[in-house]
């Protein structure tokens, strides 16, 4: 495996620092996957810019960790489902949600049960969605707006998953309490 640099603002590119400054302002430490993405500036600022759109997009807490942590499992990301349970502990997302996530069990209502069939659908699919698979989404009270924001999430996931995948990126410490293999 290809050895990655974990990055800080001493050794990272001149295009990185800034931006590994605003994840540590952001978030007390630099984490392992900003690290990593430094050695690239233009991911680093997307992945950055991406998260901060998404974040702010109409979905709610819940919605988010749904999006994220579908994502996380399908990919099988070792360094991104227990940064985002972590992250939905943070945010007072009800562990039931972010349990049945890692575990892909029944999430609690049918409204995040659509969220998170649609967005496996959406990656598992590479977005040539039928008809009907967009109308059940709809018809569970998600609109056209959440449908595109759902890819936005995507975006954001692609980076992180893949970089986590060929960096072999190590968990960070405040996460490693939420350690997670795939189910067999």
């Amino acid at each position: 495996m290809t050895d990655f640099t974990l990055h800080d603002e001493n050794t990272a590119p001149e295009g990185s620092k800034e931006l590994l400054a605003k994840s540590k302002a952001a978030y007390g430490m630099i984490p392992g996957l900003h690290a990593v993405m430094a050695e690239a500036p233009g991911l680093l600022e997307a992945y950055q810019q991406v998260h901060e759109l998404f974040v702010n997009s109409s979905f709610d807490k819940d919605e988010l960790t749904v999006v994220w942590q579908t994502i996380n499992v399908e990919n099988a990301c070792h360094y991104c489902v227990p940064a985002h349970t972590g992250i939905a502990k943070s945010m007072g997302v009800d562990d039931a949600i972010t349990n049945a996530l890692r575990d892909k069990t029944a999430l609690p209502n049918a409204r995040l049960e659509a969220l998170r069939d649609f967005t496996l659908a959406l990656g598992r699919e590479r977005g040539n969605l039928e008809d009907a698979t967009v109308q059940t989404f709809l018809d569970a009270g998600f609109t056209k707006r959440n449908i595109l924001e759902v890819i936005l999430g995507y975006s954001q996931k692609i980076m992180s998953n893949y970089t986590n995948h060929i960096a072999d990126t190590p968990v960070d410490k405040p996460f490693q309490k939420f350690a997670w293999t795939p189910s067999a």
